[in-house]
């Protein structure tokens, strides 16, 4: 027995889930990834902008290149994202 996606999904739904998932093109299944990722973009880019209302579109660039990248590539690749990096 494989171990369930999601605590919170009956396996009745997380079976249809799959079952859709199989059914979709590699077309449809890249559209969907590429979906998921701008809108996690969005929600990443809206916590910066609520935390720091104040920002910028520069620092708002900076503190997300810290998170995706991390501290130490973000720095290496955007020196001014230093200041950014305790707060």
């Amino acid at each position: 027995m494989r171990t369930p996606l999601a605590a919170d999904t009956s396996p009745d739904i997380e079976a249809r889930q799959i079952a859709a998932w199989r059914r979709m093109s590699p077309a449809e299944k890249a559209a969907t990834v590429a979906a998921l990722n701008r809108a996690a973009r969005e929600m990443m880019v809206a916590g910066i902008r609520h935390r720091h209302p104040e920002a910028g579109e520069r620092e708002v660039f900076l503190r997300a290149a810290i998170i995706l990248l991390g501290p130490e590539l973000a720095i290496a690749a955007y020196p001014d994202a230093a200041p950014y990096l305790c707060s």
